[in-house]
């Protein structure tokens, strides 16, 4: 089993990242239940705009997606700002939209994309609210491009109103809420990869939309 975690953080390597430091947590979890796992920053790449899976000149998001192909798990880790995603996780989901119209992502028999029999979960920290927000926002994306969603499978800490002390400074680490569900996520994201992997999803998209024209 592999797992990549993208971290969405506005903070190039080797900055500290409270985003990381909760991730580190849950890479430390995957390595535990036996899945071989991947941290990388979106920052450290150069990502261009745009909705295709290449936009040339220098555009390292392929380098990326291969790395998402490859994997069983897909874990995005966003800080919140101004109550929103960070713009990082935006693009990510905006290049990811490529999968949409371009033939070489989707299964030549079944019509399926690349992303079916593959899991996606997001962690989240921030200062004051947003945190069900931007879950909501990454796990309905990611539903969309043919990840499976598990029950229970974001995890996030937000600092009191007013900013102040991010996940780390405010003890985010030892915060019990913040812990089981960190927990729950990592055990059901490798439960149903695992699920998956042995038992694929069999429905062919293209006779279903065949079907769906004669209704």
């Amino acid at each position: 089993m592999k797992a990549l975690i993208i971290n969405c953080t506005l903070k190039p390597s080797p900055e500290f990242s409270n985003t990381g430091a909760l991730i580190k947590k849950a890479e430390q979890q995957l390595k535990d239940n036996g899945v071989q796992t991947e941290v990388i920053r979106l920052v450290d790449y150069d990502v261009r705009p745009g909705t295709d899976s290449d936009m040339g000149k220098g555009d390292q998001w392929p380098v990326i997606l291969e790395k998402i192909k490859k994997c069983n798990i897909l874990i995005i880790g966003t800080p919140i700002w101004m109550g929103h995603l960070a713009s990082t996780t935006q693009r990510m989901i905006e290049r990811l939209d490529a999968i949409f119209h371009d033939d070489k992502f989707a299964d030549e028999k079944t019509g399926q994309y690349f992303t079916y029999n593959k899991v996606a979960g997001c962690l989240i920290t921030g200062n004051e609210d947003g945190a069900h927000a931007c879950a909501a926002q990454i796990l309905w994306a990611v539903q969309e491009l043919g990840f499976t969603v598990p029950p229970n499978v974001n995890a996030y800490w937000v600092g009191m109103a007013g900013g102040g002390e991010d996940y780390v400074e405010g003890g985010g680490e030892k915060y019990y809420y913040t812990n089981y569900t960190l927990r729950w996520m990592m055990a059901n994201l490798t439960y149903f990869a695992k699920l998956l992997k042995a038992n694929p999803i069999d429905s062919n998209l293209k006779q279903l939309s065949e079907l769906a024209k004669h209704d």
